[in-house]
Parts: structure tokens; C-alpha cells; sequence
């Protein structure tokens, strides 16, 4: 098959949108969720280290992790569905950032920035409370 230059820039772009499509379909963007909890640290899964829980999918950067994971996924899961607490505890639903996180208790949180991560920080007793008390409002 012979491309002309225009069958060659749209089979280059069909060719990177599933790669960008899957991409937004990670959870957690594609961030290790057990990292959060073992190393304290927002660490990028592998492609090629995957499971699914509840519909999505998660990438985890060492099988050691997705073997814990898959023994206990409610663990390593963040609470609110990732959402960014701050913006829940406001009557809002907006998405947590992956790499803006809190761990308060034994549980996971994202924030949806780092001013936002901030004023959990400074405040996570509080916030914690109202969110859910508007989760049961808000919840999607």
C-alpha cells in the first residue's frame, strides 16, 4: 500500500490516539496505587503491570505491588473514587491529581493541586468530615 502524504498524516494520528485514549483511561492516570501507601511516593506504573478492579484498570510499578494490591484492593484504592477531597467537602466533584496526595489514617486521599493538598494538610479532620457528608449528596 502506497500512502500519499495525506493518508500518511492521518494514519499517524489514528495511529497515537489509542495510546492517548488508553491513557485516560488508567486509573489514577496510571500512578501505582500501592506506591502511595509502601513508599509514600507517587511513583508511574508500568504499561505491561496491569489488573482490573471495579472497571478500571491499574498499573503498578513492580508485580510485588500488584500482587498486594490484588489481595487487598480497598487498601491501596483512594477514598472517594480518587476525586479530590477539598473539592468534595465544597459540594463539588472534581478529579483528584495523582500526584498530589495525603494519607490520613490508613486511607488514601488525592487533592486536586497542591494548594488544595495544602489546606488538607493543614486542616484534615475537618474537610475529611464534610466530604463525607456531601459524598452521600455527590456521590457519582
Amino acid at each position: 500500500m502506497i500512502l500519499t502524504p495525506l493518508k500518511a498524516t492521518a494514519t499517524a494520528l489514528i495511529l497515537c490516539l489509542p495510546l492517548g485514549a488508553m491513557a485516560q483511561e488508567w486509573a489514577l492516570g496510571g500512578y501505582d496505587p500501592v506506591a502511595y501507601v509502601t513508599d509514600e511516593s507517587a511513583v508511574p506504573g508500568r504499561g505491561d503491570i496491569v489488573t482490573s478492579w471495579r472497571g478500571k484498570v491499574y498499573h503498578f510499578a513492580s508485580e510485588t505491588h500488584r500482587s498486594l494490591f490484588e489481595a487487598n484492593p480497598r487498601a491501596y484504592v483512594p477514598g472517594f473514587n480518587g476525586l479530590c477531597v477539598v473539592a468534595i467537602s465544597e459540594g463539588r466533584t472534581e478529579p483528584g491529581d495523582p500526584r498530589e496526595f495525603v494519607i490520613i489514617g490508613k486511607r488514601v486521599y488525592l487533592a486536586g493541586s497542591a494548594e488544595r493538598k495544602q489546606r488538607l494538610l493543614e486542616n484534615p479532620r475537618e474537610i475529611l468530615m464534610k466530604a463525607k457528608g456531601m459524598w452521600l449528596k455527590l456521590r457519582p
